[in-house]
């Protein structure tokens, strides 16, 4: 499969490196960073199997995950971790995490958009869904604001922290995307481009 690189007006997706591993940490393994998600905070020998099976992810063909790097445009440190996983039917689930230090500076949305990107104009999907947790109101925000409309309830959906929790779902359809202006620019993420240095991108 292709090295993926997608970049936005201020952020870039890009492969999983080994180097990543300490960077995710700091998120995957953060209690405030997780409050939110699906999962209790990790451990180091957790995160280095997330780090492993996302590299291991990138050479499957066809691909059914990816699993990226988030970083500022023109910089190789993650901020972040997105995830977009193929279905049937043309359809993929994505979800994002982004350092707490990033918060609160629209980078989720500019997230969602890239994922939008990879998902409708390179892979040809029909149909994207995310799902948040209820206490989530800024994933909430981020989601809409990314033109994903809100789907309704599962209930029970995930058991974390010793109970079941519900989950709110948002998609949004391929012909109802509408990409932020710079992703329109010479730096288009229209394709899935290779590293042709063979390291990391810079």
């Amino acid at each position: 499969m292709t090295p993926v690189h997608l970049a936005g007006p201020k952020l870039a997706l890009r492969e999983i490196k080994p180097e990543d591993t300490e960077a995710l940490l700091a998120i995957y393994g953060d209690a405030e960073a997780t409050r939110h998600l699906s999962f209790e905070p990790r451990t180091p020998e957790q995160i280095q199997a997330i780090v492993d099976r996302s590299i291991a992810s990138a050479t499957d063909t066809p691909g059914t995950e990816y699993c990226l790097a988030n970083s500022r445009r023109g910089e190789h440190q993650l901020i972040g971790y997105a995830r977009l996983a193929t279905e049937p039917q043309q359809a993929a689930t994505i979800g994002f995490a982004l350092h707490p230090a990033e918060w609160g500076r629209g980078l989720g949305t500019e997230t969602v958009h890239l994922l939008c990107a990879l998902g409708f104009r390179t892979l040809g999907l029909h149909h994207i869904w995310a799902a948040r947790s209820p206490l989530n109101e800024a994933s909430a925000r981020t989601l809409l604001r990314a033109g994903m409309t809100e789907d309704g309830r599962i209930r029970d959906h995930v058991f974390v922290r010793g109970a079941w929790r519900d989950s709110i779902t948002y998609s949004i359809l391929e012909h109802e995307w509408a990409p932020i202006d710079d992703l329109d620019a010479a730096n288009r993420p229209s394709a899935v481009l290779p590293d042709a240095s063979g390291g990391p991108e810079r």
